[in-house]
């Protein structure tokens, strides 16, 4: 390896994509398309970062399965940074096999890292706590130090336990300053802010207040009947009743802890839960089958009882009935709550991460884009949404696995 790609090397590993582009810019030879590709990455020019680490493992050809590996782990890096999250995983995974066959080991936890990465975007938190588990991160870099607690922290934000996260944060601050890399301190100080940031909000006897995260933990853990509007449960003291496939039963019941304990009025109920305005006895025969279903499904936890205007709920051996709400509760709010996180976001991933088809968020999108909530740019594949991030509005912590945005 010439002094010029070492030294673009160094460049990189600093942080200085500038410097680095000015050593192997006019440089067509694999190593320096490779360094290319990641100098342009970190600049945040992704199409062009992938174009280039392909042609650099073209280059290395089959006799470099070493560097061609490598360039496999930037090229997904690059994808996850850019959220195109179709990626095959797979071939990561070969090529952390390879980098580990030939004794590289820290871009082999980099490739791990990536993997992690994924699974906690998705929400596939047990897969990614099973892959954490694989590595050992007294034998890290500082760069991978942050790296890896950054990951530990993010599963903790969404499992909601504040201090193991604040904890992790911590050490990965001690890390990136360690590592001497500014993009590491932005995207801790950033990790940082979400848990001093609006998480939620506390709906109870006619009060709406804004909660931060630990905010939230200590609701989740105290003996409150909470109907959580986050994950479409309702839950108390560790029984948790799902609701998230019974969107019917989930609105009649936060409809009445939001009045509790006073009781709501039938028609306000039909309106609420059926989106209609005028109602008749078919109408009020159909709220009967459902307040009965939904009497059934709460039966660990409280009672509905019938009033002369309609339905009161019944919390047993209770003084607190809570609605857990998102802190911004409009249409799409779910698309607009990954969106908060300032990156840029293809379809197809937005798809994958919500559990939804495609289309149904292609719609969402276009109707966000056309009241000027998002913008877009690219086209075809290539194509990429994103918001400015919302005042006082956290990322997706609390969102649901799978949410139905039709």
């Amino acid at each position: 390896m010439d002094s010029l790609i070492n030294a673009a090397g160094r460049a990189l590993a600093a942080g200085d994509p500038l410097g680095a582009l000015k050593l192997v810019s006019l440089r067509d030879d694999a190593p320096a398309l490779a360094l290319r590709g990641i100098a342009m990455a970190q600049l945040g020019e992704f199409v062009k970062a992938r174009t280039l680490l392909r042609g650099a493992a073209r280059g290395f050809g089959v006799k470099e399965p070493a560097a061609r590996a490598r360039c496999v782990v930037a090229e997904a890096e690059v994808a996850l940074a850019s959220r195109d999250l179709g990626w095959r995983a797979n071939a990561l995974e070969s090529a952390r096999a390879t980098l580990e066959a030939h004794g590289d080991l820290a871009n082999a936890a980099h490739a791990r890292y990536l993997e992690v990465r994924r699974l906690l975007l998705i929400g596939q938190l047990d897969g990614a706590e099973r892959a954490l588990g694989e590595l050992d991160a007294a034998k890290l870099t500082p760069a991978l130090r942050a790296a890896h607690e950054l990951v530990v922290a993010g599963i903790a934000i969404r499992r909601i336990r504040t201090k193991d996260a604040r904890a992790a944060l911590m050490r990965a601050e001690r890390a990136a300053r360690d590592a001497g890399i500014p993009a590491l301190w932005a995207e801790v100080d950033a990790a940082l802010r979400i848990l001093n940031t609006t998480a939620a909000r506390r709906i109870a006897k006619g009060r709406d207040e804004p909660m931060r995260l630990e905010d939230v933990e200590a609701l989740l853990a105290s003996k409150a009947f909470v109907v959580d509007a986050c994950r479409l449960t309702v839950r108390q003291a560790g029984v948790v009743i799902p609701l998230a496939k019974r969107p019917v039963l989930f609105t009649l019941a936060r409809a009445l802890a939001e009045a509790w304990p006073h009781d709501v009025s039938r028609d306000a109920l039909i309106a609420r839960a059926f989106r209609l305005k005028l109602d008749d006895d078919s109408h009020r025969a159909r709220l009967r089958v459902e307040i009965g279903r939904l009497r059934r499904v709460l039966r660990p936890l409280a009672d509905i009882t019938a009033t002369k205007q309609g339905f009161a709920l019944g919390v047993r051996r209770l003084r607190e009935v809570v609605v857990l709400a998102l802190p911004v509760e409009e249409e799409y709010a779910q698309v607009l709550a990954l969106l908060a996180d300032g990156e840029s976001w293809s379809s197809s991933a937005l798809s994958l991460v919500l559990g939804t088809s495609q289309r149904t968020v292609q719609r969402a999108l276009d109707e966000l884009a056309a009241a000027g909530k998002v913008q877009t740019f690219g086209r075809g594949r290539a194509r990429r949404w994103l918001t400015p991030p919302l005042p006082g509005f956290t990322t997706a912590l609390l969102l649901p696995t799978t949410l139905a945005l039709d």
